[in-house]
């Protein structure tokens, strides 16, 4: 694995308005020549076409739309309907990075026949070109219908959100002995045909060790630096959430103060009699 960071093959450099969309075999590339790719999750049309523009390689429809845009405590309530409208959203600002939409708890755990039809619809309505689907090897047979029905599948392990009370909260997963599990997991989700396996909240060693494992590429959140994708979620990566943020977050600006700052200025300036001023206003 390269210590460098730099982008998957692609037909055209980051950011141009001319090149090509990513797709699963640039990811492939980037994990079989040691190189990295960046992923962030993007809820509506303006962030996902600035991240576009970025380079940004993968862009996440993530079910965290529950808690970062609508307001929930967990990411439970949201459903495959809300979902479908995120993803339009997305897929619209998007013209080179590759948009992946989280499955929603209850639209695929009862079988792999449910899988497949809510995948489809967010295919169908919003757009997207892959899913990604919670859970170890249980669900393998989800993502084989998944995969024969021609729908990509991005498997996700580890932490996984939507099992936040079964797993005791938000813990780190893959410690001593459940390291083995993981492996086992990862590797039979890669057999079923997943495309990409994403890892949370995981010690760097376990991470380490399923990325080693498989052909296919990993991402990481909160998984240290083997992985050869990583993910945040933007809000976060942005500072604009108030509070002490996750150990594996950095922050790169704080537009909770910016956002803060200029909010207050027009409420200073509407109250003032400052805006709008004449440049703002229409003559006869």
């Amino acid at each position: 694995m390269s210590a460098h960071p730099s982008t998957p093959a692609s037909p055209a450099s980051p950011g141009t308005a001319s090149a090509a969309r990513i797709r699963l075999h640039h990811l492939q590339s980037a994990k079989d020549q040691g190189a990295k790719f960046a992923m962030l999750t993007a809820y509506d049309t303006m962030m996902a076409s600035i991240f576009d523009s970025a380079g940004i390689e993968v862009l996440l429809v993530g079910d965290s739309a529950a808690n970062t845009v609508m307001g929930y405590s967990s990411t439970l309530p949201i459903t495959l309907d809300d979902m479908v409208v995120f993803a339009k959203s997305v897929v619209s600002g998007a013209k080179r990075a590759l948009v992946v939409c989280d499955l929603p708890f209850g639209s695929y755990e009862v079988s792999p026949e449910q899988a497949v039809a809510s995948a489809v619809k967010l295919m169908k309505e919003g757009g997207v070109q892959a899913v990604k689907l919670e859970g170890g090897e249980y669900f393998v047979p989800h993502v084989r219908a998944l995969v024969a029905a021609g729908v990509p599948v991005m498997a996700h392990i580890g932490f996984t959100p939507q099992s936040e009370h079964a797993l005791g909260g938000y813990r780190v997963q893959g410690r001593g002995d459940a390291a083995d599990a993981m492996v086992a997991d990862a590797q039979a989700l890669e057999a079923a045909g997943a495309f990409a396996v994403l890892m949370e909240m995981v010690p760097t060693e376990t991470a380490a060790r399923v990325d080693a494992s498989l052909h296919v590429p990993t991402v990481g959140i909160g998984a240290g630096g083997a992985t050869t994708g990583q993910v945040l979620v933007w809000q976060d990566m942005l500072g604009l959430g108030a509070g002490k943020g996750a150990r594996f977050v950095k922050k790169y600006a704080d537009l909770r103060s910016v956002v803060a700052g200029a909010a207050a200025a027009y409420h200073d300036e509407v109250l003032g009699g400052v805006f709008p001023g004449p440049e703002h206003e229409f003559g006869q």
